[in-house]
């Protein structure tokens, strides 16, 4: 039997029937979940003619699962959510998400992901979801498994929600693209110029690196308008993706993250893998699950900017999470901010799993759900920089200044110091000088709202009688980032000329 678009008040009641639910003291649900990170080595993409990163399993093969699967929901109940990712009819896919009968959270924590569907009853993207059912001979006996032909995605054996969000925006990555424009893994929010315009921001970053943080973090009378996809056209016009937020809670609290916080903690917020003891008592610092606790709840429930109306692109700001010499903020150019778009630089967290926790990255675009070459997406980057209004775009680290190789020592770039570095770059308060090192901008040492050893890394070094040290670390970066980025052979040539 397939139910259709329930509600939450009834997917709730169906949810604490089962045993890994917890009501929680603010009366929402907490599920723990067999499968606690996104499974990136048991993605694959049905053959086809696409130019992708993404392993591909035969057309046989995934005809053969295809059916095991169509067959295994027929015997069950299942939820049939349906909804749009996109708001608006330039970028809005109609989605219909087919959900195993016993994962109620799953289906909750989707719907309140998407926009209602105002336009039609067509279906552009299909995601059938069976966490029961696994896949032999595949990595972890669970897969997902991608038709990008057709717009299909099936996911078998995990029961992880991020999955499922996953699945719509991986394939909405690619119908952004070829209508022109690139879904950015990116928050966005408005603020106030120097001048009293209203402009919005993209904060460009991996999942854990602070783009949630810093979109929901009040900056220059700002106000959070996405979460975690947003598209940019050559117009420079930009589309929302999403109607709610999926938020990390792990580290959470209500004075550094109050909007997230209200909106976790809300009665129809839905949890995910967050630690809760038996009386429902939360505790968000509390790892025994996992540091990936995730949390849904729809915007609605916190004040937001407009997601019709989106304003004039002002600025980029792309995440760095480094922990050696990358400034708390860095002023690019238009083929640096390419440049350092592709390299895609940041420190793995949870949200990635175990091949990805606490290991340097480079995924290009911070983007893990972009189906295609990887070199089309830094292509696309440069020639929208080139065809948009002024828009400035900014590296920003939000890990550490002068670690050592075994990530020991240095100093820890706060909340607060960024915090100080966003509002002043929004207001266009920060006066630059060239880095000789990398050849971007960093702030001028007399300048500098915050200690210059975080904005001039140099100086760190120099005073702690490092510079042996870092003069290595350049010389190595450098050459690793040439060796990285050379493979692209669809890569502009000045995007790998500015390295």
């Amino acid at each position: 039997m397939k139910i259709k678009n329930p509600s939450n008040k009834r997917l709730k009641e169906i949810a604490l029937q089962y045993s890994n639910v917890n009501l929680t003291e603010w009366n929402n649900c907490d599920v723990i979940t067999r499968v606690k990170a996104r499974s990136p080595e048991a993605t694959f993409l049905r053959n086809c003619d696409l130019s992708t990163w993404i392993p591909k399993v035969g057309e046989d093969l995934y005809e053969i699962l295809a059916s095991k699967q169509d067959k295994f929901l027929v015997r069950s109940n299942n939820f049939s959510i349906v909804g749009d990712i996109g708001n608006v009819p330039q970028c809005s896919a109609h989605c219909e998400y087919l959900i195993q009968g016993n994962y109620p959270n799953i289906a909750a924590m989707q719907q309140q992901l998407l926009f209602p569907q105002p336009y039609s009853n067509l279906i552009d993207f299909k995601v059938v979801y069976t966490p029961d059912l696994i896949t032999d001979n595949f990595p972890l006996n669970h897969g997902i498994f991608i038709d990008m032909d057709n717009y299909v995605t099936r996911i078998f054996g995990t029961d992880y929600f991020g999955e499922s969000k996953k699945a719509g925006l991986r394939m909405w990555n690619k119908w952004i693209f070829d209508k022109g424009g690139l879904a950015f893994h990116a928050g966005c929010k408005s603020y106030i110029d120097s001048i009293g315009n209203k402009k919005s921001i993209l904060i460009i970053g991996l999942s854990g690196t602070g783009k949630t943080t810093t979109t929901f973090t009040t900056h220059a009378h700002s106000e959070p308008i996405q979460d975690d996809f947003c598209a940019l056209f050559p117009s420079g016009k930009i589309y929302a993706s999403e109607d709610g937020c999926f938020a990390k809670t792990y580290g959470l609290n209500q004075d550094n993250e109050p909007a997230i916080y209200k909106g976790i903690t809300h009665q129809n917020a839905w949890l995910e893998n967050v630690f809760s003891d038996e009386n429902g008592v939360v505790d968000f610092s509390n790892d025994t699950h996992t540091t990936n606790g995730r949390g849904t709840f729809p915007l609605n429930l916190i004040s937001h900017g407009d997601l019709s109306n989106i304003p004039e692109l002002g600025k980029i700001l792309i995440l760095n999470r480094d922990f050696n010499i990358i400034p708390a903020i860095a002023k690019l150019s238009k083929l640096q901010a390419a440049a350092y778009f592709m390299l895609g630089e940041t420190t793995g967290t949870s949200a990635g799993g175990k091949t990805e926790a606490g290991k340097a990255l480079r995924i290009p675009g911070t983007n893990p759900f972009f189906p295609l070459d990887h070199a089309l997406q830094a292509n696309r980057f440069l020639d929208l920089l080139n065809t948009t209004s002024e828009v400035d775009v900014y590296l920003l680290n939000t890990g550490y200044i002068g670690q050592d190789e075994n990530m020991r020592g240095g100093e820890k770039i706060t909340i607060n110091h960024s915090q100080i570095l966003i509002e002043a770059m929004l207001l266009n308060e920060l006066m630059w000088e060239p880095d000789t090192d990398f050849g971007y901008q960093i702030v001028q040492t007399e300048n500098a709202p915050i200690d210059p050893i975080f904005t001039n890394p140099r100086l760190y070094y120099r005073n702690q009688n490092r510079l042996d040290e870092y003069e290595k670390i350049i010389n190595r970066v450098k050459k690793q980032r040439l060796e990285f980025l050379e493979p692209y052979n669809k890569l502009e040539k000045n995007i790998l000329g500015i390295i």
